[in-house]
């Protein structure tokens, strides 16, 4: 990984916003319509009007961890403890959804399956935590991040923002957060106490992603061919995504993630890692998702599927396009260390 310092001055305003605007349309575009689920899937207009609500509410989150994380000199550690805190008060406090365990009989399979892994105690579904919180992590935050910055590489750990940018992103978010709970507040999922432990965890999340720093030690063996590393990736994220929702699917997914964080961390820290890894690992969570998009019955009912696929193909076809512009420049211009 390249050398992480702390930028001391703003790109020029034109690179800047691009990379801004860029990752808070990729943010909501990856936590929401790559995977076709929503009753809007086969509604391009209705997609569009959609993003009104969710980058304010996904990428403002998006443009505010990166800042904050590469402001304070830290690396991807940190955008992933801060994506998890993010994605626990997004689940368990804006929209409750972590605890919602009604099972909607009228929908399609996926939707309908029973609930066999709920915590006892904690009335929170296992398969559900892994769904929201992880599904935040991965493709809410850290690889729409990953892939915006690897477009912009001369710029990538340079803060984006000035403190009107910043003020202006909190706002952003906050208001949308507010819209989105005032709407959960009217049918409420969460107990008394739920909130509150979710608050907790958050918290610690947030205090975690503060106390961890990157290794600056490398080891002296070679990094893997970014081939390789995005078609691990890529199978590791195409499995998580088909595991079924009992303690079984669970306990193998948890592991798989952990053995990839394992193996990520290791292949990291070797000579001849860059952005072009970091696009791989990121690039093939993109795509896989978007590919699994066609296997995905939306909610709702009299979908049009001529149209549900065509959205679904265009997806898939925008972020290929994407990610072979971010190969392009990243080809074309090493990042600088500073």
């Amino acid at each position: 990984m390249p050398v992480i310092c702390a930028p001391a001055w703003l790109p020029r305003f034109r690179h800047r916003w691009a990379a801004v605007a860029g990752l808070l349309v990729l943010s909501p575009i990856s936590a929401e319509y790559l995977i076709g689920y929503g009753e809007s899937t086969g509604r391009p207009l209705e997609l569009l009007a959609g993003l009104l609500i969710l980058a304010p509410l996904y990428g403002t989150v998006a443009v505010l961890i990166r800042e904050i994380t590469r402001r304070t000199g830290r690396g991807w550690p940190t955008i992933l403890l801060l994506s998890a805190a993010f994605g626990v008060i997004q689940a368990g406090l804006i929209d409750q959804t972590l605890f919602d365990n009604e099972v909607d009989a009228d929908g399609p399979d996926w939707a309908t399956q029973a609930l066999v892994t709920l915590i006892p105690g904690l009335g929170v579904d296992a398969a559900r935590l892994l769904n929201y919180v992880g599904g935040h992590v991965i493709w809410s935050f850290a690889a729409p991040i990953a892939v915006v910055e690897s477009c912009a590489p001369r710029i990538a750990n340079r803060r984006w923002l000035g403190p009107v940018g910043v003020g202006v992103m909190v706002l952003l978010w906050a208001l949308s957060a507010a819209l989105v709970h005032n709407d959960t507040a009217a049918d409420p999922t969460a107990g008394p106490a739920q909130p509150i432990c979710a608050a907790v965890v958050a918290i610690a999340l947030i205090a975690a992603a503060f106390t961890v720093r990157p290794a600056r030690t490398r080891s002296s063996a070679k990094a893997p061919s970014w081939w390789l590393v995005g078609g691990v990736t890529g199978v590791a994220w195409y499995a998580s995504q088909l595991l079924p929702a009992t303690w079984a699917g669970v306990t193998v997914n948890v592991v798989a993630m952990v053995v990839l964080g394992w193996l990520l961390l290791r292949w990291s820290r070797r000579q001849g890692w860059d952005r072009r890894h970091v696009l791989a690992a990121a690039g093939s969570a993109l795509v896989v998702r978007a590919g699994l998009s066609f296997l995905v019955e939306p909610l709702g009912d009299n979908v049009d599927f001529t149209v549900k696929y065509a959205v679904n193909a265009a997806m898939l076809g925008g972020v290929s396009v994407l990610l072979l512009i971010a190969a392009h420049r990243l080809r074309r211009q090493e990042p600088s260390a500073c």
